[in-house]
């Protein structure tokens, strides 16, 4: 078994006692978090859409902005150690929700594989996959649903 200091830093590392730099490194870039979810208020149900978020680079899945995001896009998650467990919509692949619940990250997550493209070729990468929401009317937004992300009976079950 592995010395603890001979871990990578995501296994022997509370995302509290992460740097930023390594907050930074756990992304696996594969733009999940940057879609538009729609909830159906009676049930709870979070329905994940290829509408993407109007600062998302569906080439790169990237944010075109990432510093200012939060000033140009407000309806962008503010993602802390502290909100990582209260929002049951991330993705069930997020490399934050996976740490802050004891998980393994996937073998396609580029700190594992080492590879930054493994999420786009092995992964689940909404690459080059997404429409910019400015680009969808509300209404339609609808007809845009890809995923359940949440169900009705997950939300009942917590």
């Amino acid at each position: 078994m592995p010395k603890p200091e001979n871990l990578p830093f995501w296994r022997r590392k509370t995302l509290k006692e992460m740097t930023s730099e390594e907050w930074e490194a756990l992304c696996d870039g594969c733009g999940k978090c940057c879609l538009v979810l729609l909830e159906d208020e009676e049930s709870g149900a979070v329905y994940e859409t290829s509408a993407a978020c109007r600062l998302f680079d569906s080439a790169t899945c990237r944010c075109v902005d990432y510093e200012r995001r939060h000033a140009l896009a407000p309806q962008c998650v503010r993602l802390t150690p502290e909100t990582v467990s209260e929002l049951a919509w991330m993705p069930p692949t997020c490399a934050y929700r996976l740490i802050a619940e004891g998980r393994p990250l996937y073998d396609w997550h580029p700190l594992v594989s080492g590879d930054p493209k493994s999420v786009h070729r092995d992964g689940p990468s909404v690459r080059r996959r997404t429409v910019s929401e400015d680009d969808v009317e509300e209404e339609a937004l609808i007809d845009h649903i890809v995923a359940v992300r949440i169900a009705a009976w997950e939300e009942a079950s917590k």
